[in-house]
């Protein structure tokens, strides 16, 4: 892990997003400037689940992993790509999100 291709991205316990990997550029046209302090699921136009399973939310209230989350991505230039999402919640005081997405074919 990660598989090639996959980007990074680093948010707090609210799920805005405090860094992001060189990946997230490569799959999406955004730079990290256009992304910081942005709701991840937002920021990055994530779709492709019902409102009440959102796979950010529910790792962060509940602190359990999401794996393998078949997701849509939007591109800088309004394009829809699919991927699979992985979402890791932190387990220290601090809280936050690591989420990995790998495209899919």
């Amino acid at each position: 892990y990660p598989a090639p291709g996959t980007g990074m991205v680093v948010c707090d316990r609210e799920g805005r997003i405090l860094a992001v990997g060189r990946g997230i550029f490569e799959l999406t046209g955004f730079s990290e400037q256009d992304l910081l302090g942005a709701n991840v699921v937002d920021g990055l136009g994530l779709n492709g689940f019902a409102d009440d399973r959102n796979p950010a939310k529910l790792a962060l209230e509940w602190g359990v992993r999401r794996l393998d989350e078949k997701l849509e991505v939007r591109t800088r230039a309004g394009l829809r790509k699919p991927v699979t999402g992985d979402f890791f919640p932190a387990y220290d005081d601090d809280g936050g999100l690591l989420v990995a997405l790998t495209p899919r074919a």
